[in-house]
């Protein structure tokens, strides 16, 4: 192995980069919603489900597969075959001639898609030790926080410019290249390489992995997982409802221009959120070498302290009060994803981890990402007749209840974490 492939910060550098290219590739609809919406005659139900289920359902349950597959096989080269597959579905969207073409066109960046993120958690976490795992896994967010700001950014300047169409291509061409990058500079690290020792009396041999139904057997009996799942849940329905909702928020209340709209909501939710996940994940080590229940406490914290401001955002007389609102939630926005996937790693076993992550992804997926854009959709759509353009803002206020749901879940979670960690590392 040379040197520069051997680097664990190169790998996950490079890691970080296709993260944030699928976070490119998946966000470039949200910022385009609205011209879309008037060249196909769409409600905004639909928008939400070609944002939201008609993408999410083959991201999540695929997930669980390329995980089984993650956990046996080489997660290199599945994630470079995944990246080929979402960015290729992705510059093929620009040529959809209605609703259903579209939506099939999502459909195969969800399929490709679902490849990336179990493969690559399990990775990070195999090269970097538990004291800095939240930092990197912070880091890896930060493709979140990348893929919206170059997504919106570049979605709302190309379409303001060229056309919707032409930013779908724009969006999916560099993701070809960075496969072959992937195939050449990195290589496949040794499972469990970043810790410090294996429990001799463990069922888990580094090369022997449980079996599928072992495996959600154990997650299963962890009270501290169960509780952070659910947790994750709830907060991702709300947070994809905001992310595909502000958009028409700021367009029909505020009469924000696309242009500018890419950019203000790509330094909002993208360039504020990538310094919240590192900020606030090193933060999270620091005070989880204390006591390792932060993981979840921290989520809680920011997650309170978010939503009064998400609250004025809502209530704001105009765009720049909004933009100012928002700037707390932003810096927050993106830190319960990082941190949850922390945890996830932590209560799992070395062969379960890339599970773990999959598990994970299917319930954030298929609940959060599916539903989110779907409920605050209809209910836009449901609160129209009486409140006009405002019906968006009526739609994201009902769906903050979310947010309240998940605190008493990563409460739940934080109360048993501990003894969660320690079964994992000695099953």
């Amino acid at each position: 192995m040379n040197l520069r492939s051997s680097n664990r910060w190169y790998i996950l550098t490079v890691l970080t980069l296709v993260y944030a290219l699928n976070h490119i590739d998946r966000q470039i609809m949200v910022i385009l919603q609205q011209p879309i919406k008037l060249e196909f005659g769409l409600s905004d139900t639909q928008l939400g489900l070609l944002t939201g289920i008609m993408f999410a359902v083959f991201y999540a349950i695929l997930g669980i597969p390329f995980a089984v597959w993650a956990d046996r096989g080489n997660r290199r080269n599945i994630i470079a075959l995944s990246l080929t597959i979402w960015s290729g579905m992705t510059a093929l969207s620009g040529f959809a001639g209605n609703f259903w073409q579209l939506a099939l066109a999502r459909m195969g960046v969800g399929i490709g898609e679902a490849g990336g993120t179990p493969p690559a958690t399990a990775m990070i976490a195999d090269i970097f030790p538990a004291k800095r795992r939240a930092l990197a896994l912070g880091i890896y967010t930060t493709g979140i926080s990348l893929g919206i700001l170059i997504g919106f950014i570049l979605g709302g300047a190309i379409a303001a410019k060229y056309g919707w169409r032409a930013a779908f291509f724009v969006a999916g061409v560099p993701g070809l290249f960075m496969a072959v990058i992937l195939m050449l500079t990195v290589k496949e690290p040794k499972r469990g390489a970043a810790d410090v020792s294996v429990d001799p009396v463990s069922n888990m041999t580094p090369d022997i992995a449980p079996s599928f139904r072992e495996t959600i057997a154990f997650f299963a009996s962890q009270r501290a997982m169960v509780s952070l799942l659910l947790a994750g849940v709830f907060v991702c329905i709300s947070a994809n409802a905001f992310l595909v909702g502000m958009p028409l928020y700021f367009i029909r209340v505020h009469e924000v221009p696309l242009s500018e709209l890419g950019i203000a909501l790509g330094l909002l939710i993208g360039g504020l959120g990538g310094v919240g996940a590192i900020v606030f994940g090193a933060l999270c080590d620091k005070l989880s070498e204390r006591d390792l229940r932060w993981r979840p406490w921290m989520i809680v914290v920011t997650g309170v302290l978010a939503l009064p401001f998400i609250v004025w955002f809502l209530h704001a007389p105009d765009k720049q009060t909004a933009y100012l609102a928002y700037a707390v939630p932003g810096v927050f926005g993106l830190l319960y994803a990082s941190l949850s996937y922390t945890a996830m790693q932590e209560l799992a076993p070395l062969r379960m981890r890339a599970m773990a992550s999959a598990v994970m992804l299917l319930c954030l997926t298929l609940l959060g990402i599916g539903l989110g854009p779907v409920v605050v959709g209809m209910l836009s759509d449901y609160f129209a007749p009486a409140y006009g353009v405002f019906s968006i803002q009526r739609a994201l206020l009902v769906m903050l209840g979310f947010n309240v749901l998940s605190i008493g879940f990563y409460l739940d979670s934080a109360k048993h974490y501990r003894e969660g960690v320690k079964r994992a590392s000695t099953h």
